[in-house]
């Protein structure tokens, strides 16, 4: 199975994207179509031994529509400044053909060489000059409602369409007997209503192209993030390259005040980055050789060179708008509704219109008044709104949550994370945040805190252990210097020994005291420590015993407020862990968390998450993504706290690009705000259209000539 996105041109409301994917799921080889019309582009899944996208774009064109190629960026409408001029000469034209048509009716002066009583010729000529600059104007709606109506696709273009051509065939018949003199048929040319149905449609496109655009802003924005140009080193030469000209493995160069141009490691120099545009970390972050950079990131401080290794569709930045473009051309399953909806309310309109202008002939009225109601009915029906009430509302949903570091996969998310009651939290690295932290220290000697640390820190850069990890943390973190070791030594079990300016330093547990027969008078305070879930570490220099130092897994700043918000909200928050029990409750008193499941292997997290859904549990899964996997599939919404450099994880609906506990509250208010948008959107489109057609029907009864 491949799957490919296509930009499609010549799609105008829903009719039409509901038209070509029906279309395209009716073809060999297609296993899924879903059709964009916001974002102008349609996801089509296919079996790459039957199709290629050649043959796609072949079944695109037999629709009716046209293939632009690979979907590659949002493009945003250019309302330039020719089409506001060309689009405020149509509005004057408009006025004034309105003023000829129809100003002797309210009492207006009349033009005298176009007065309808006088000069009825001269009248019907220039409404019909008139009108045909607004068929061309126009052509491209009439052009459209044609080609769907051959195509077995009407929609909207079609209804105004067939309205446009009947007005304007009578208005010229009309004007034919004015002509050879009856002067009675000057109230039966309906020029003006071909023109202005035309003027109107062209005016609520206008409009929406400017709509849609804004909906794109939020997604846009993400891929300016990346600079257009670089400079890369070969052979010792610099050279300046558009970001298409750079390949895996190009040496890249980013100075003090520039953009990382792609994903990468680095090779040569030190700097700081601003990555928060991913991680939600204001705090710029030190990088050196070794250390990912990601696309985007603003370079304070540094020189550093870095060897290219994500580029073009592979870049963090490609895969979050790949997501996001992905997940808005899914549907939820309120979406459908309407597009089926849609689908059958074209044909459904035109038959109505037909059996109103029969309907009116036979009554009696006369065949000008059968032909209004006839348009009439067309032109009221149209369904935009209908069509565009769900995937605005979804699009712009998507590009709120992506700019504020949530990435949905599947739009149906949006919809049901307002049903959720239940949400299990991993511990390790999603409330917690997953490294061990100096939680506390306990100091006995008179030397300052933070050359204790110094001293630990630098012994502790020799050795490899999990827990010396949190020394050289908080050593770069408050930008202390390393001081020179030597006679390192591991000491297996128990912890490392070395020398530093010649004073030899001893750092380990409680057993490297005995080891070396150093006298222990602090047992009450490591049986605190221990209480509170800490490692215990011993800092001994020359024999004396300086400090006591207790290492732990550090709850997320945000944990408690984030537990308590859904609480407020009547969900229940339950805590899914390997941890032992003593630990995971501590942690879940100290956040606020009731339900504790502790104990439980990677593999058996699934089965918990499916023991609730059997009890009815709508329930959301949030882990790191890697071995919460099983239990994030099988919940109902999976979500992942990430750094965001792993961005394309299969297992989860939901990324938190910025390791923000807030996004899912976040999450769940834009899912029920969106929800009561679609609804309302869906009310008042179903309201006007089930209003306006039985209005039409009966909208001009009192002009009926019956004989």
């Amino acid at each position: 199975m491949k799957k490919i996105i296509l930009s499609i041109d010549g799609m105008t409301c829903s009719a039409c994207s509901n038209g070509l994917e029906k279309y395209l799921n009716k073809q060999k080889g297609v296993l899924n179509a879903s059709v964009n019309l916001v974002m102008a582009n349609a996801t089509i899944e296919y079996d790459e031994a039957l199709l290629n996208q050649e043959k796609i774009e072949e079944f695109v064109k037999e629709a009716g529509f046209k293939s632009l190629g690979e979907f590659k960026e949002i493009k945003l409408e250019s309302n330039n400044k020719q089409e506001k001029v060309k689009f405020i000469i149509f509005t004057l034209l408009a006025i004034l053909l309105m003023y000829i048509s129809m100003g002797h009716m309210i009492n207006l002066p009349t033009i005298p060489i176009v007065d309808p009583h006088t000069n009825g010729v001269n009248y019907a000529i220039c409404l019909l000059v008139l009108t045909i600059a607004f068929i061309f104007y126009g052509f491209d709606i009439l052009k459209n409602g044609y080609k769907n109506l051959i195509h077995k696709t009407p929609n909207m273009d079609t209804l105004v369409g067939i309205g446009v051509v009947s007005s304007l065939l009578y208005s010229i018949y009309s004007m034919y007997m004015i002509i050879k003199g009856n002067n009675s048929y000057t109230m039966n040319l309906y020029f003006e209503s071909a023109a202005i149905v035309i003027y109107f449609i062209k005016l609520g496109r206008y409009i929406d192209r400017i709509s849609k655009d804004k909906t794109k802003e939020a997604i846009s924005k993400l891929v300016k993030i990346t600079p257009e140009t670089a400079v890369i080193k070969k052979d010792g030469v610099e050279k300046q390259v558009t970001l298409d000209e750079i390949q895996k493995g190009d040496t890249v160069i980013s100075k003090p005040g520039e953009k990382i141009a792609v994903d990468g490691n680095i090779i040569l120099g030190k700097a700081h980055l601003d990555e928060s545009f991913i991680t939600g970390e204001s705090k710029p972050i030190s990088k050196e050789i070794g250390d990912t950079v990601i696309a985007g990131s603003m370079n304070f401080d540094g020189y550093i060179e870095y060897k290219a290794e994500r580029i073009g569709k592979e870049s963090t930045i490609s895969e979050i708008v790949k997501l996001v473009v992905e997940a808005s051309n899914t549907k939820a399953p309120i979406a459908k509704i309407a597009d089926k909806v849609s689908g059958y309310f074209v044909p459904a309109v035109i038959v109505i219109a037909i059996v109103t202008f029969l309907a009116y002939l036979i009554f009696g009225a006369e065949f000008s008044t059968s032909l209004s109601t006839f348009v009439t009915v067309l032109v009221v029906a149209c369904p935009c709104s209908l069509g565009l009430a769900t995937p605005l509302a979804i699009v712009v949903s998507e590009g709120l949550c992506a700019s504020n570091g949530i990435l949905v996969k599947k739009s149906e998310i949006l919809e049901n994370a307002q049903k959720v009651n239940t949400i299990i939290f991993d511990k390790t690295g999603t409330l917690t945040y997953g490294k061990l932290k100096i939680s506390e220290v306990i100091n006995y000697s008179s030397v300052e805190e933070k050359s204790i640390l110094q001293l630990a820190g630098s012994l502790e850069s020799k050795g490899s252990h999990p827990i010396g990890k949190a020394f050289t943390d908080y050593m770069e973190e408050n930008k202390i210097q390393r001081l020179d070791v030597e006679e390192f030594e591991n000491v297996a079990g128990c912890g490392i020994i070395g020398k530093i300016e010649k004073n030899e330093i001893i750092i380990g547990n409680s057993k490297i005291l005995d080891k070396y027969n150093i006298e222990n008078n602090h047992l009450e305070d490591e049986k605190k420590l221990k209480e509170n879930g800490n490692s215990i570490i011993y800092i001994v220099k020359n024999k004396e015993i300086c400090a006591l130092i207790g290492v732990n897994d550090i709850v997320r700043e945000n944990a408690k407020d984030v537990i308590d918000k859904l609480n407020k909200n009547n969900i229940q928050t339950v805590m899914l862990t390997g941890d032992n029990q003593e630990t995971a409750e501590k942690i879940a008193k100290e956040i606020g968390i009731t339900k504790v499941i502790s104990n439980v292997l990677p593999s058996e997290k699934a089965n918990m998450v499916k023991k609730l859904k059997e009890e009815g549990k709508f329930v959301m899964m949030c882990g790191d993504g890697i071995n919460d996997s099983p239990a994030l599939a099988s919940a109902n919404i999976g979500v992942s706290v990430n750094s965001g450099t792993d961005i394309a994880m299969d297992s989860s609906d939901v990324i938190l690009t910025r390791n923000d506990l807030n996004s899912i509250v976040n999450l769940i208010k834009i899912s029920k705000k969106t929800i009561r948008n679609i609804k309302q959107n869906l009310f008042w489109a179903f309201f006007y259209n089930t209003l306006m057609i039985p209005i039409a029907i009966r909208s001009i009864t009192s002009n009926w000539n019956i004989n």
